[in-house]
């Protein structure tokens, strides 16, 4: 390599390395604040905030862990098609993904079944202490119900990133 892709190789692997520890950051301090924030409206007495409030929180972290997830993801895929796969070489982000995909582990980089359990547990609290109009518990249920296929979808999406941007990669690459 020369100078320029080295330098921009290091900084594609700092750049994975940075975000994927803000993106844990970011779900603890995400998970935190619902949780308290949730605890707060109730303390308060203020059970129609317990409803949204808390549940807007929860998806703006989410979303927050699969945009730079998919970043991530994303930065693998250029780093395998345009510093291994033009090189000949076999690197971490091939062997990784070759990994994935022969040996499913179930890991979840998204979090979806402890963003699931925390909107299932938020509008339980919300129902339990309801003191407000049906219709005010139906748009608590459908928002909570859109968060549910929201985390379904990402997880959908995130499961055919990879090899959707690999290929995307390689076809800009054959471009050139």
């Amino acid at each position: 390599m020369t100078f320029a892709p080295q330098a921009e190789y290091e900084a594609l692997r700092d750049t994975i390395r940075g975000r994927g520890t803000a993106r844990m950051c970011a779900v603890l301090v995400g998970l935190i604040t619902w949780a308290a924030l949730l605890i707060a409206l109730l303390a308060g007495g203020l059970e129609g905030g317990v409803t949204l409030v808390p549940l807007l929180v929860l998806a703006a972290t989410f979303e927050i862990n699969f945009f730079i997830h998919t970043g991530v993801e994303r930065i693998g895929r250029y780093i395998q098609v345009f510093y291994e796969e033009r090189q000949g070489a076999t690197g971490w982000e091939t062997i990784a993904m070759s990994y994935g995909t022969k040996f499913p582990s179930g890991l979840d980089p998204l979090f979806c079944a402890i963003f699931g359990a925390a909107a299932a547990l938020n509008f339980s609290v919300s129902i339990a202490s309801a003191r407000f109009p049906w219709w005010w518990i139906a748009l608590s249920l459908a928002s909570h119900l859109a968060f549910a296929y929201r985390i379904v979808s990402a997880r959908a999406l995130a499961g055919s990133q990879r090899a959707l941007d690999l290929d995307r990669f390689r076809n800009l690459g054959n471009e050139r």
